[in-house]
């Protein structure tokens, strides 16, 4: 029970309240299970207090201090919380439901297991907040911060995070049914196994964000004053809605395809001047040149990277002298593209690496252009190397 003496001081009022905390900073008030129900708390000094199992239902706390407070069991239904200071709090199991928490700091407080249904959390802080298996259930969490925040587990079907910060947040096994996510960061959010299915997503930020077991169906891309348009992948949701409602989008998009030219080469020995002279070319003759570095060694990501390249190309221009990684990614590119030309380049005084001959299989291949030196390769590009490309590229296209 409530250390009398402490409930006795709290009774009297803030002012006096705050001036006996000041006044006995060490001692660690006790309040656990008492009636405070509807009491003025409105900047009240709460800090390091064991509130465990109190009764605040309808309280007024705005602007409290809370900070490493214990509120483990609490009841705070109703309780107006905005603007609270809960730095580390522990909120543990704490039954919430309608209290406003709007503008306070929870800061790595710990709201587990806390019934939080119908919460106001509108621009919170909850970087770093423990809200594993919490009911947030049709919670109020526009704006907030929830920054690196523990949702494992966490109930939040029908909630209302637009405009919320989910970076590097745990939602793994949340339930997000019908969650309001428009205009939410999502940037290296972990989402795997969590439940998205009919949760909105228009104006959504998302990059690296790990989906894998996730439920993804019947995402709503579109705002609410628009007639709905759902897709059922997170990832790639505000991509397809740039192309449906930007003209500009799917011109860059046949820009790209049209214009994009993959250069492969060896980086070393010189190499990469010739490389470079190719590059300046190829933008004179208003083409966009992507250049490739193989200096590193070959891995899979390096292979994914060119064969998507490829993928966006008119054609490749690739020179295999000294070949190094180069036969790995034409590997890669070659047998799965076959609308993408591949002209390859080689220096006279050098012979072709022994599996480049199984290349010649593929229409798509060209006839290698040999050159004596960069000068003569320069001179040569338009009618040998850039027009046979253009061309092939042209027929398979008909094809």
């Amino acid at each position: 029970m409530a250390n009398p003496e402490h409930l006795a001081k709290l009774k009297e009022g803030v002012e006096a309240w705050n001036q006996w905390r000041s006044q006995n900073s060490a001692i660690r008030p006790d309040l656990r299970r008492a009636d405070l129900q509807e009491t003025d708390l409105f900047e009240a000094n709460l800090s390091r207090v064991n509130l465990r199992r109190a009764d605040l239902n309808r309280a007024d706390l705005r602007r409290a201090d809370f900070s490493e407070a214990d509120i483990r069991g609490a009841i705070l239904d109703g309780a107006n919380l905005s603007g609270a200071d809960l730095r580390e709090a522990n909120l543990h199991g704490s039954h919430l439901n309608g209290a406003h928490f709007n503008g306070a700091n929870l800061y790595r407080a710990n709201l587990s297991a806390a019934d939080i249904g119908g919460t106001e959390f509108t621009k919170a802080n909850l970087g770093e907040a423990n809200l594993n298996e919490a009911n947030l259930s049709s919670a109020y969490l526009d704006g907030a911060n929830l920054t690196g925040a523990d949702l494992h587990g966490a109930n939040l079907s029908g909630a209302n995070l637009a405009g919320a910060n989910l970076e590097w947040a745990g939602l793994t096994f949340a339930d997000l049914h019908g969650a309001n996510l428009s205009g939410a960061t999502l940037i290296s959010t972990n989402l795997q196994h969590a439940n998205l299915t009919a949760c909105s997503v228009y104006g959504i930020s998302a990059w690296n964000v790990r989906l894998e077991g996730a439920i993804q169906k019947n995402l709503v891309i579109t705002p609410d004053n628009e007639s709905p348009i759902q897709v059922d992948n997170l990832e790639v949701a505000q991509f397809i809605y740039l192309l449906l409602r930007n003209e500009k989008i799917r011109s860059i998009i046949d820009t790209i395809t049209s214009k994009v030219v993959l250069i492969l080469g060896s980086f070393k020995d010189g190499r990469k001047e010739v490389l470079d002279a190719i590059r300046d070319e190829l933008r004179k003759r208003d083409y966009l040149p992507v250049l490739f570095d193989f200096e590193k060694p070959a891995s899979r990501n390096l292979t994914e990277t060119v064969s998507t390249l490829a993928h966006m190309a008119r054609f490749v221009i690739a020179d295999i002298t000294d070949a190094k990684s180069i036969p790995q990614e034409l590997m890669a590119i070659v047998p799965n593209m076959p609308s993408v030309p591949v002209q390859p380049l080689l220096l006279a005084s050098q012979q072709e690496y022994g599996m480049f001959e199984h290349f010649r299989n593929f229409p798509w291949v060209l006839e290698e252009v040999l050159y004596d030196d960069q000068q003569t390769l320069l001179a040569e590009l338009s009618g040998k190397v850039i027009a046979p490309a253009e061309a092939k590229a042209k027929e398979l296209v008909r094809k």
